[in-house]
């Protein structure tokens, strides 16, 4: 027994080096204070955008001790100066996160606590504090007290949750899949594809709607739709609309859906993952009359209140469906599951959830909400600035956008206009001053601007210009010279 009790304090003395002491954690949090602090201070007047080569042997893992200053370095040079910096307002290319720094804040605090958000029992703070934000959020949006709801790691998961509550409200199992039927405009995102097959209906018949030239689906030719699939026999069963598409911004009439879905007795999904909380903004309350009306809904905070990659949301109004698919329980759990109440494991997939409901709940305690709406309506109004400022360098725009996301291209005759824009999409890349990014519409090639960085400025707006103008002014050059050598 003393050899076995020598053993494990052997064993104690190496494996505290997992605590540090105080002393030492001062130390670190400077370290990582620092570095922060610089980091933010800097991030503007670097580049958005980098396409370099790794050095992943830096990032190899070692048997020997690293220092926390030689790691800050790798960090720096292999992961925060390649790709799109992500924190900058310069990513305007696509639908940003955001990394307000007192959810970093409330991110350490919920790691140091090291709080489980899973099950009531074990953290009833943590689950208050995330039904809380979810009661929060049914407030907002219209939804029924008695609605469930989860916080989620962002939209593909929140619109995965939605879609097991309607396929199991809806059978949609067995021979009965291939006769179901979802409605869904070609501007959806596509982790709604994903969601449909991950669910297990890859089989459903997907009818791709009609829409108008506001790139919203067209209500009327729905309605036509489902009458005729309802006349061949088949069974229509779910309508998905956005609420901010990721390529045009555009809300889709959410209450003429909502009442065709009620007529058919449709389960109305809502995507609002990149858009929904515009409804904050007192200028765009009209479009979202009728996101009410769903059945569900998915949301993204880490979008629209510019909190740090990770949280997203799902509300949906029917219990039953969701507890269907989601709710089991286990016999070492049995402590855990005698207050009957719902537990955020109980809504979800995940289990062993992290308390990510706090990156939330800090924030708007901290700051109050007037500052996350004057941002989303700042957010508007540089999307209308950036459009104008293109048209007086030359730029074709889109049509006027619902939200905060916009495309545009530029005509000519000298070349290919696709080829053209695609090699000014090249230059823009290499520049990398401000992050764009591209799309078709329709077939047309188009760069893309999505304004919703919570940093993102009208001298961020100014910068991006200044280097289309650049830019325009080698890719002309670029066919220049290729037609010279043609000829």
């Amino acid at each position: 027994m003393e050899n076995l009790k020598e053993k494990i304090r052997e064993l104690g003395v190496i494996s505290n080096q997992l605590e540090p002491s105080k002393d030492e954690r001062d130390s670190l949090n400077k370290e990582i204070q620092d570095y922060a602090n610089n980091f933010i201070d800097t991030l503007e007047s670097k580049p958005s955008y980098y396409k370099g080569k790794l050095d992943e042997s830096k990032l190899a893992i070692k048997d020997q001790k690293q220092s926390l200053s030689d790691l800050l370095d790798v960090y720096t040079s292999e992961v925060v100066d390649h790709g799109i910096k992500t924190a900058s307002g310069g990513h305007i290319g696509y639908i940003p996160g955001g990394g307000i720094y007192t959810a970093a804040l409330a991110d350490f605090m919920a790691a140091v606590t090291n709080k489980y958000a899973g099950m009531h029992f074990g953290s009833p703070g943590a689950v208050a504090i995330e039904n809380e934000l979810l009661d929060w959020m049914k407030g907002i949006f219209g939804f029924p007290k008695n609605a469930v709801g989860n916080l989620t790691s962002g939209g593909s998961i929140a619109n995965l949750i939605a879609f097991t509550s309607a396929r199991d409200k809806h059978q949609i199992k067995n021979e009965n899949v291939v006769k179901s039927v979802v409605y869904i405009s070609s501007q959806i995102h596509h982790c709604i594809h994903k969601a449909i097959r991950i669910t297990g209906m890859e089989d459903v018949q997907i009818r791709i709607l009609e829409l108008d030239e506001l790139h919203r689906i067209n209500a009327q030719k729905l309605e036509q739709t489902i009458q005729d699939d309802l006349a061949k026999g088949l069974n229509p069963f779910m309508v998905i609309a956005s609420a901010g598409t990721t390529d045009t911004g555009a809300v889709d009439p959410l209450q003429k859906i909502g009442e065709i879905s009620k007529q058919h007795n449709l389960w109305y999904h809502i995507d609002g993952a990149y858009g929904g909380f515009f409804i904050l903004s007192e200028s765009k309350k009209e479009l979202f009359k009728g996101i009410e009306m769903a059945d569900s809904l998915a949301i993204d905070p880490h979008k629209g209140l510019f909190l740090p990659y990770g949280l997203g949301a799902v509300l949906i109004k029917d219990k039953k469906a969701v507890f269907h698919s989601h709710h089991y329980t286990a016999n070492y759990m049995q402590d855990a599951t005698d207050d009957m109440l719902i537990n955020p494991a109980d809504v979800s997939p995940e289990l062993t959830k992290h308390f990510r409901g706090l990156r939330l709940w800090l924030p708007l305690q901290l700051h109050g909400i007037e500052p996350f709406v004057a941002c989303l309506d700042e957010k508007l109004l540089l999307t209308t600035y950036f459009r104008n400022r293109l048209t007086d360098i030359g730029f074709d725009i889109g049509p006027e956008p619902d939200l905060s996301v916009s495309y545009f291209w530029y005509s000519t005759s000298d070349a290919d206009e696709n080829e053209f824009n695609q090699k000014l999409m090249e230059f823009i890349h290499q520049d990398g001053s401000v992050f764009l990014s591209s799309t078709k519409i329709n077939g047309k090639y188009v760069i893309r601007i999505a304004v919703l960085s919570f940093r993102t400025k009208i001298e961020t707006v100014d910068k991006a210009i200044n280097m289309l103008e650049n830019c325009l002014v080698k890719t002309k050059e670029y066919f220049k010279c290729n037609l010279e050598v043609s000829a």
